[in-house]
């Protein structure tokens, strides 16, 4: 398991993304760098230019670009800047984290594979045999996180096999990691994948538990936090 914190970061100014991959930013020093994305989403309501970023340096000298995007400050009107982590590979890690503090003796596997489907949680607890679904949110909008920023037919097919794993026998569960603090509620984002909502709606109905929580995000580090309202009417 990984440690969710990062190292050598430094603040930086968001200026273009040319394409999902990368960006342009201007260091603090003033020179402009090439920078790789760690989230391929559209992130549209984030990545403005002149907003704050942050950066992580890695330590491989074989790479094309030498930092990765990491989080940004949200400037919101008449509010505090809200500090979002948006990299996109951190909310498992971050999940099993709060798993095991929340189940100090259970069994955890991640990427588990049952029939055609891969989960990426599988874990007993006593006699419960559970397969969990992550999914990170970055969304924001007054105070309510949703998910998804765009169309994710890959979603709605994990909510599919999580259902179906139900008539096994198992308990299924898909788990929303706010990737910041000061939501209010979850909600599906029907304007943007209605198909997820209603599939995430279906899931419920069946017996899928759909749980959210924030984070605690530092400019450095995140931390699954607490539990979050989740409300599913359309």
């Amino acid at each position: 398991m990984k440690q969710m914190k990062y190292n050598k970061i430094q603040n930086a100014v968001f200026l273009s993304r040319p394409n999902r991959f990368i960006a342009k930013v201007r260091l603090a020093d003033g020179t402009e760098e090439t920078v790789h994305v760690k989230n391929t989403g559209r992130c549209r309501e984030l990545l403005l230019p002149g907003v704050r970023i942050i950066l992580s340096e890695s330590d491989n000298p074989m790479r094309k670009t030498r930092f990765d995007l990491i989080a940004v400050w949200k400037e919101r009107e008449g509010k505090l800047p809200l500090l979002i982590n948006m990299d996109s590979q951190i909310p498992n890690d971050a999940a099993e984290e709060y798993l095991r503090k929340q189940y100090p003796a259970a069994v955890i596997r991640r990427e588990v594979t049952h029939g055609d489907s891969r989960f990426d949680f599988y874990i007993e607890v006593g006699e419960r045999r559970i397969f969990l679904e992550v999914k990170g949110c970055t969304l924001e909008e007054g105070g309510i996180a949703l998910f998804p920023d765009a169309p994710t037919e890959r979603g709605v097919k994990h909510l599919r096999h999580l259902t179906a794993c139900l008539h096994e026998g198992y308990e299924a569960a898909v788990l929303f990691v706010i990737q910041m603090k000061g939501t209010t509620e979850f909600r599906p984002n029907d304007a943007m994948h209605k198909a997820f909502g209603d599939a995430l709606r279906e899931a419920h109905a069946a017996g899928v538990a759909v749980l959210a929580a924030d984070c605690v995000v530092t400019e450095d580090s995140i931390t699954v936090d607490s539990p979050v309202e989740v409300n599913l009417r359309a």
